[in-house]
């Protein structure tokens, strides 16, 4: 299933709403010497919606918007890191 996610740059999130509740990953973005780095702070998906595959189709969403920037990439959340980790063709992106 795809979602229509939407990127709020000014806020610093991606979201989704799905059954009329919203679903988020925030984030925050810092300079580094080499370029910038997203840290992915909270993804967040309301119990009712688990399982559908939201919060993949969010880190999916901002792992990719940062491919784009060139942008590395700090999942500080356990459930973005643990993404990363079973998607290694996105480790790539993984602040050193």
């Amino acid at each position: 299933m795809s979602y229509d996610i939407q990127h709020q740059p000014n806020e610093r999130r991606f979201s989704t709403s799905v059954d009329l509740e919203l679903c988020v990953l925030d984030y925050t973005l810092s300079p580094t010497p080499s370029g910038e780095v997203m840290t992915i702070t909270h993804t967040e998906v309301p119990p009712p919606l688990e399982g559908r595959g939201i919060a993949s189709a969010l880190v999916k969403a901002a792992l990719d918007h940062a491919r784009e920037q060139g942008w590395k990439v700090r999942p500080a959340c356990s459930y973005a890191n643990a993404w990363m980790r079973r998607h290694p063709d996105y480790e790539d992106l993984r602040a050193g």
